[in-house]
């Protein structure tokens, strides 16, 4: 066994199974051995957790919208990834849109690259589109490294990534499954979203509050389109992904997909689990996503979803946009840009509603880290502390508590609902590959995150 240069090691180590004392040895950015606390090499750096901190995988975001190149200004790679650093997410996979171009081509996917190039604070994988007209396209990108393909069956909000029709999506689900690649899915229909803009728009209702947004993205449109699409994975046999899933009237049929071997995963977002729809203030534009944020019984029903594995992760959806965009001058929740800011702040979001409901801190490491690179195939080396493993990880205390507060956030907008709120957890330190990228608020100098492709290759940026 090679002599490790780094051990981190506490009280509280937590293992895919088990939360036991442990010192992590650490050679050239992977841990080679798991040892006894006590257990130490002569030579080698010591970092030592506090007792009342906890030694975790860094986690994994599977759902982030980056947006560069082209809209910078919503947010870019260096303000993204130093916001993961400072969240203990050590890897990223950015979304094919909103940036421009849309990552739907070969030639769009390597101008992404380019941009990436020093900028990166953690490690950054990438997700293709399909789009209407693209299917020529899947192949080469999933030859160039894209972990997957992302797909609207509603219009996306970015007139340069349209949705799919049935006709669309069958055609490119049979080349994936052709190439076994995975689809993940916006699922909402168009018609019943549709039907119910139509009928808020003959009321009148007043578009400052909630309720009036709510009526217009019904959970039929969610419920419909994941039918849809477990109906083609039956047809085609293609390995689908629900991104975002907020309807908990869809978790039945679901569940009898899973149990009849269609190849379906699930995730969900933090502030579908941590807002509800009665508490939403008039105006709060801030709180706006789609699908939305639904009422407190739905959310507790995600919440036994969670428990019972059948949604098996919570990924941030950070679909950030300048601050003018929220129409926060009108309160106008039908004109204001659908997306929540949250990529720092998954960790205390999730820990604080999770440790209210009796949960472990070993079942959010499944959540938060696990699952989320067992989804793009990164489980070998990312979302776990294992040997071989990347030395990814995050030291933070479960007790601490902080207020979100704009000074705090990396973001490169503040607004977010979290704001004022007060969570549980504090992150400490993040190491990314055993060097440490984040402590107490201050940062690496020099970026050092890579650009991860399919089949667990790097290319240092």
């Amino acid at each position: 066994m090679p002599s490790p240069n780094l051990i981190i090691r506490g009280q509280r180590v937590v293992f895919d199974d088990s939360i036991a004392p442990a010192s992590i040895h650490i050679q050239d950015g992977s841990i080679v051995a798991i040892r006894a606390f006590d257990e130490i090499a002569q030579g080698a750096q010591v970092i030592d957790a506090s007792e009342a901190s906890v030694v975790m995988p860094g986690l994994v975001d599977t759902h982030v919208h980056i947006n560069e190149p082209g809209r910078t200004e919503w947010e870019g790679f260096e303000t993204a990834t130093r916001a993961a650093a400072a969240g203990g997410v050590t890897t990223l996979v950015d979304m094919p849109l909103n940036n421009i171009p849309a990552t739907t081509t070969l030639k769009a996917f390597e101008q992404k690259l380019e941009a990436t190039a020093n900028k990166l604070s953690v490690d950054v994988a990438f997700w293709g589109g399909v789009v209407p007209g693209n299917l020529a396209e899947l192949s080469k990108m999933f030859a160039a490294g894209v972990v997957g393909f992302k797909c609207f069956l509603i219009h996306s909000g970015v007139d340069d990534f349209p949705n799919v029709t049935e006709k669309d999506l069958r055609a490119a689900m049979k080349e994936l499954a052709r190439l076994n690649a995975l689809l993940i899915v916006h699922a909402e229909m168009p018609a019943p979203v549709d039907r119910a803009s139509l009928e808020q728009t003959e009321r009148g209702e007043d578009p400052r509050r909630y309720q009036t947004f709510l009526k217009t993205r019904p959970g039929v449109a969610e419920d419909e389109a994941v039918a849809l699409v477990l109906g083609l994975s039956r047809e085609t046999g293609t390995r689908v992904h629900i991104v975002h899933h907020s309807s908990a009237s869809a978790l039945g049929m679901l569940r009898e997909a899973r149990q009849e071997g269609v190849r379906v995963t699930v995730e969900t977002c933090p502030h579908y689990l941590s807002f509800v729809a009665e508490e939403i203030p008039d105006g709060a534009t801030q709180f706006k996503c789609c699908p939305p944020i639904r009422e407190a019984e739905n959310s507790e029903k995600l919440w036994r979803a969670l428990d019972e594995d059948l949604i098996e992760m919570v990924v941030s959806d950070h679909s950030p946009c300048p601050p003018e965009m929220k129409r926060q001058d009108t309160g106008d929740f039908l004109q204001a840009w659908g997306g929540i800011s949250s990529l720092q702040l998954r960790l205390p979001v999730m820990w604080t509603e999770a440790r209210r409901r009796g949960y472990s801190i070993d079942r959010l490491a499944r959540w938060l880290a696990h699952a989320p690179a067992r989804l793009v195939g990164l489980e070998e080396r990312k979302g776990s502390i294992a040997v071989g493993c990347d030395a990814d990880i995050v030291i933070w205390n479960p007790d601490k508590e902080l207020r979100v507060e704009p000074d705090m956030i990396q973001h490169r907008h503040k607004l977010t609902p979290y704001a004022g709120r007060l969570l549980s957890g504090v992150v400490e330190q993040t190491f990314l590959r055993g060097q440490k990228i984040y402590e107490q608020g201050e940062f690496s100098t020099v970026p050092l995150g890579a650009v991860l492709k399919r089949e667990d290759s790097t290319t240092e940026t």
